[in-house]
């Protein structure tokens, strides 16, 4: 990221941005494929340091046999080795997965919590992996920052912050209501496809004129 740390757009700036985002996708997705709250959450987990394209691979056989932490448990820890060994860190998120499917059986009914706190007391979950747990299962305006969103904040305007948990305020605290349900997936897609890390796309972008980076390609 050149250049010093953007300041914060102002709330008209900021609303504008939002509205031209819902008028080319009102309800954005994550790229993460599951099932139910179980196989989001363990997708997450899996997709720390991966691509979604990776874990969706990987996931398609392993969800079709574990699809429920009682399920997951049964396939045990090598089991599972066999379905995610092409992800990276796979022995130690097998362990996770493996441990957090019992925790949940043994303290949450086998069911997913919809708290943050109890989420992030699960082996290998951490701040972000919940957020996006909550935001997309339970509909909670939870913004999980990954590098994508940590770019584009900085870069934009739109949510500067040095570190993920202020960039994640910043979003809270500055993206108006309506947007707050969609706001982390806007911003994901955008840096992933637009606002990418080494030559943006500028020229394309659709909040080109609003954008404070000032090093603007073509």
């Amino acid at each position: 990221m050149a250049g010093s740390m953007a300041k914060q757009l102002p709330y008209a700036a900021m609303k504008e941005i939002f509205t031209r985002f819902h008028a080319l996708d009102a309800a954005p997705e994550g790229e993460l494929e599951h099932v139910n709250a179980f196989t989001l959450l363990v997708a997450v987990a899996l997709s720390a340091q991966a691509t979604d394209v990776g874990v969706n691979k990987a996931t398609r056989g392993l969800f079709a046999v574990a699809d429920t932490p009682a399920k997951m448990l049964e396939l045990g820890e090598e089991g599972l080795i066999g379905y995610i060994k092409t992800i990276g860190l796979f022995r130690n998120k097998a362990k996770n997965v493996i441990k957090l499917s019992r925790i949940l059986i043994e303290e949450f009914g086998g069911e997913v919590p919809s708290s943050r706190a109890a989420l992030q007391s699960l082996p290998g979950v951490g701040r972000k992996t919940a957020n996006v747990v909550l935001n997309m299962w339970f509909k909670q305006p939870a913004q999980a920052v990954d590098t994508h969103i940590f770019r584009l904040g900085n870069r934009s305007g739109i949510a500067p912050g040095k570190d993920e948990t202020a960039v994640e305020r910043a979003i809270e605290d500055h993206v108006p209501a309506e947007f707050q349900l969609h706001a982390h997936h806007w911003m994901i897609l955008h840096g992933r496809y637009i606002c990418v890390a080494r030559k943006p796309k500028c020229g394309i972008c659709p909040i080109n004129d609003l954008c404070l980076y000032e090093e603007k390609t073509e």
